[in-house]
């Protein structure tokens, strides 16, 4: 005999404005029941030495795997190694997960996993009432919750009487399960995550071998480790089906609809943008060059692309970030698809360099994983704030092409369309992620290779022009009628000797000239290259084709937007959406966009940068909808304000 029981998918509105699907109990392997939902939130939180991301990325791998659709937020503290059990300290990891397409990590947690009372008092605001909560009750100790302002225990208190709260004793269940294993207590508490990994991988019916097979290999040469890790991880499990807390476990089908047919695998943005760069290399038949400096939340890229020798990628890891780009900009110049990677403070740094190689006309990759600023600002936290700096921020006339990425699986699709763009008219590419794209994970369909665009391209060979007197010389700076792009030419190549520098050049030869008539042609004939670029036309998704009011976005706000449309159009709103991947230039056919609505609304992670350009050039008034907090927009927030935006 059954029950029907609350789910927690019922209990919080789906942040897709997906429809939850029916509610069934089904006969379970066990004795206790099964509950099949079409989507959960799971936020995992802890202190930042308790292993919640890798708790949340080992989840989130096996949810792949059983191929749900998912996304995720990865949320780390700002300090490098806050003091154990306070707020600034906490580390969290949020995932979604569906048996239908979905676009966000959510914007509330049906299950909160808190670790300890910071973790709690840090995430409780964001869980809605009727959810659940596993706590781990050994550290709910008076120092613990004194440290973070409880005069009295929340879990006594009836603070979360509205709750389903479960209390575990995470750390003790840890210790017992290891008792048999040549381990001090604080060894063996360091693998209260995995018990807390197994308790929730039984709770959702996720599969256990990817988890065995990776503590298998991660700790290869402890075996020791190894196997108490496995034994918290099954003790975990074990738990789940053994104990009367945890009465009712759920099942979430694959997401069998939701995708395309081929080969997927998790995805994080970082990754997908590495292995683009690959791709990009190797479809343009040039060596991978990566002059880089560490920095937040860019450093994965370098980590990654250095593992990468037998595909021909080199990486330096310079000493600063003005020896990282230059580094690049000399392996350009040598004939490399050059990159360069970094987060804000790194391009500001970068941008004498970045003004150099827009006088060299050279492509270079300049991949800017944004932050939250200004200055240091909030190194772990995201924003997309650097645009004005991507598009001004170098002194003179120095034209850069721009192009964002949507999603964490389409960084790899910005990385081959930045190469394409900088190979063909030798220019740097400024290519702006940021940091929840980069740390945020999906599905991605591995491309087939004859999928993947021809970016080869011709070096210089010989003399390209002929002199009054017949004599046929190489002019570096004779441009293709088409690109206007100039030949691209490898040092010590026999006659093709040319000056380089920072100094204005004359048109044609490349010789140092001041003639004023010429710097002014120069400068207006890197301007129309840029400005000749070749990108898609913007698309425009107009369900009904009589919506008023169009939602124009770029970046990672693709997938709240998205998702809050979703929702007014569920509701019966009719409103349309574009979302603009190239920023320098943009599409051709913007303008003509625009002036078919009679409002044009911007959400952004910043402060309006978008809008004041789209206001500049366009004269069209849109309307700004801003958000700079470090976290990525909700869907229910944005679809209130796009509501307002129509009715009012």
């Amino acid at each position: 005999m059954t029950s029907q029981v609350s789910s927690p998918a019922e209990q919080a509105d789906g942040t897709d404005g997906a429809v939850v699907g029916e509610q069934r109990t089904v006969a379970g392997e066990s004795s206790k029941d099964v509950r099949r939902l079409d989507r959960v939130i799971i936020r995992f939180a802890g202190d930042s030495g308790d292993g919640m991301q890798l708790t949340g990325d080992r989840f989130t791998s096996e949810t792949a795997t059983f191929g749900n659709d998912l996304s995720t937020l990865p949320n780390f503290p700002a300090e490098i190694r806050a003091p154990a059990g306070t707020l600034p300290g906490v580390s969290s990891f949020q995932l979604h997960f569906a048996d239908h397409d979905i676009l966000t990590p959510g914007d509330a947690p049906n299950v909160l996993v808190a670790m300890n009372p910071a973790a709690l008092k840090a995430n409780i605001g964001d869980v809605p009432r009727g959810a659940e909560i596993i706590v781990n009750t050994d550290e709910f100790t008076k120092r613990a919750m004194a440290k973070v302002g409880y005069a009295a225990s929340p879990l006594e208190d009836g603070s979360l009487d509205g709750f389903s709260v479960h209390p575990v004793p995470l750390t003790t269940l840890t210790v017992q399960a290891l008792k048999e294993f040549e381990l001090s207590r604080k060894e063996a508490e360091r693998s209260k995550n995995m018990f807390a990994l197994g308790l929730l991988s039984w709770m959702y019916h996720r599969p256990t071998e990817g988890t065995e097979k990776f503590l298998k290999t991660k700790f290869a040469k402890k075996p020791e480790i190894m196997k108490a890790n496995l034994a918290a991880f099954h003790a975990g499990w074990n738990f789940g089906e053994t104990t009367e807390d945890f009465a009712v476990s759920y099942e979430i089908a694959p997401a069998t609809t939701a995708f395309p047919t081929g080969t997927y695998r998790n995805i994080s943005g970082n990754l997908a943008l590495s292995y683009g760069l690959i791709a990009a290399s190797q479809q343009a038949d040039l060596p991978l060059y990566l002059g880089s400096y560490p920095i937040t939340p860019a450093s994965d890229i370098l980590h990654e692309l250095s593992r990468h020798k037998n595909f021909g990628v080199r990486t330096f890891q310079a000493e600063d970030e003005i020896a990282g780009i230059g580094a690049a900009l000399g392996a350009a110049f040598g004939g490399s698809l050059a990159v360069t990677t970094t987060s804000g403070p790194g391009v500001a740094l970068k941008s004498e360099t970045i003004g150099l190689a827009v006088s060299l006309e050279l492509p270079l990759l300049v991949v800017d994983i944004q932050r939250g600023g200004p200055s240091t600002g909030l190194p772990t936290k995201t924003e997309q704030a650097d645009l004005l700096q991507a598009m001004y921020g170098r002194n003179g006339e120095a034209p850069v092409p721009i192009v964002a990425p949507m999603t964490p699986a389409d960084c790899f699709d910005a990385a081959l369309e930045s190469a394409r763009i900088a190979v063909t008219y030798r220019t740097p590419v400024l290519l702006l992620s940021d940091g929840y794209l980069a740390n945020g994970s999906e599905p991605w369909r591995i491309p087939e290779v004859d999928e993947l665009p021809d970016l080869r391209t011709q070096f210089a060979t010989g003399p390209n022009h002929t002199l009054d007197d017949g004599s046929e010389v190489f002019w570096p700076y004779k441009r293709d009628p088409q690109t206007l792009a100039r030949p691209w030419a490898i040092p010590g190549t026999p006659g093709l000797e040319h000056r380089i520098g920072g100094i204005e050049k004359q048109d044609g030869t490349g010789n140092i000239s001041y003639d004023p008539a010429n710097h002014d042609f120069m400068v207006r004939t890197r301007q129309a290259k840029i400005d000749g670029i070749t990108v898609p036309d913007l698309e425009v998704d107009d369900l009904t084709g009589d919506a008023t009011t169009l939602v124009l976005g770029w970046g990672s706000t693709y997938g709240p937007i998205t998702a809050a449309v979703r929702r007014l159009r569920g509701a019966g709103e009719a409103i349309a959406q574009a979302h603009l991947r190239h920023l320098n230039p943009f599409p051709r056919n913007l303008g003509e966009v625009l002036r078919r609505y009679d409002k044009v609304v911007i959400p952004e992670m910043n402060l309006g940068q978008l809008a004041t350009l789209i206001r500049a050039k366009y004269l069209v008034d849109a309307h700004s909808y801003n958000q700079v907090n470090g976290m990525p927009f909700k869907a229910e927030q944005l679809a209130t304000a796009l509501k307002e935006a129509i009715d009012g």
